[in-house]
């Protein structure tokens, strides 16, 4: 079996910035998946790179946003 990854996320503290960062200097592809201010998918080939607010992917993972123990 050949190792793969297949989906990548990142917590980010600016999610327009980033967007832009990836979408319009990198020239990634944005996924019609994605939703504003919510969400960002960029499909690439085999691997999803996802953007989520670092406050919100915290939240998910049931740990403080404080900077002890999360980074993102």
């Amino acid at each position: 079996m050949e190792p793969r990854i297949s989906m990548i996320t990142l917590g980010v503290s600016n999610l327009g910035r980033s967007v832009s960062f990836y979408k319009d200097i990198l020239g990634w592809p944005l996924s019609k998946h994605s939703v504003e201010n919510a969400v960002a998918f960029f499909e690439l080939d085999g691997t999803w790179l996802e953007l989520f607010l670092r406050e919100e992917l915290a939240g998910d993972a049931r740990v403080l946003n404080d900077g002890t123990g999360f980074d993102g």
